[in-house]
């Protein structure tokens, strides 16, 4: 305890303490001298407020000392982790062969139940992957796809201009009984390819096309889709395929709400 002691710098705080009560206390006492030996009033009443004022301070020093020595003379924490050795032990019961053995059990149990919630999300997002309908694909291309072939972004009104523009487009109609339109525009395209457009309801087929591509290289176009029925509430989207391979896909929603938007 010594040793531990010496190499703080608890001895430093209590010399410096003790010091401090020293002087204290010979400023104290030379005071009380002058108090007693000084023949005017107001230099004895002076000497008196200085001796209340040092043997205040003395006694402080004093209380703090104590203090300090009482805590570094306290047994240190013993916070050193020990590991004990153990030689020639009993092998493990039984039983805690068997309760090692179900936690095991328990754990791969989780890891496959995991491993079929992965291969369930998989299968979902395959599902939901669309496909082109066989009714939508009777043709046999003439042409190849390019490498650079590409359709652009879908972009739905209900109007277009003489150049296949859209006026006004939005991606969210009102019910009823009119066409919206889906411009595009296209490059790298050939005679001879065969092109496809599926529009679904809420992931249901409700209409689409195919046929052989005639329309050149590049240049802007349009697909429409005006139901019989009117358009009703839902989520509707359109796919366009070329040579059996999606390259354009977008979507619109159809509701009550903007009516009331329009007004």
């Amino acid at each position: 305890m010594i040793d531990i002691f010496a190499e703080t710098i608890i001895p430093w705080i209590l010399g410096t303490l003790l010091l401090l009560i020293i002087f204290t206390f010979v400023v104290a006492v030379q005071s009380w001298r002058n108090m007693k030996r000084s023949p005017y009033f107001f230099m004895r009443q002076q000497a008196e407020k200085r001796l209340q004022t040092y043997m205040t301070t003395s006694l402080v020093l004093l209380f703090l000392t104590g203090i300090v020595a009482a805590y570094a003379w306290q047994a240190p924490a013993d916070n050193i982790s020990r590991v004990a050795v153990l030689e020639n032990t009993k092998p493990p019961a039984e039983s805690v062969k068997q309760l090692f053995q179900d936690e095991t059990e328990l754990i791969d149990a989780a890891e496959l139940v995991q491993t079929l919630a992965e291969q369930r999300v998989v299968d979902a997002s395959v599902s939901l992957a669309p496909s082109l309908p066989e009714k939508f694909d009777q043709y046999e291309p003439t042409a190849e796809l390019n490498e650079n072939t590409d359709l652009g972004a879908l972009t739905f009104s209900t109007e277009v201009t003489d150049r296949y523009e859209a006026v006004n487009p939005g991606g969210i109609f009102a019910e009823g009984f009119y066409t919206i339109y889906a411009t595009f525009s296209y490059e790298a395209m050939s005679d001879g390819m065969e092109w496809a457009w599926v529009w679904r309801r809420d992931g249901e087929v409700v209409e689409g096309g195919n046929e052989i591509w005639t329309y050149g290289e590049e240049g802007p176009g349009y697909i429409y889709l005006n139901p019989e029925e009117g358009f009703e509430n839902g989520e509707y989207s359109l796919d366009v395929w070329v040579n059996g391979e999606l390259l354009t896909r977008s979507g619109l929603t159809v509701n009550s709400a903007a009516v009331s938007a329009s007004d």
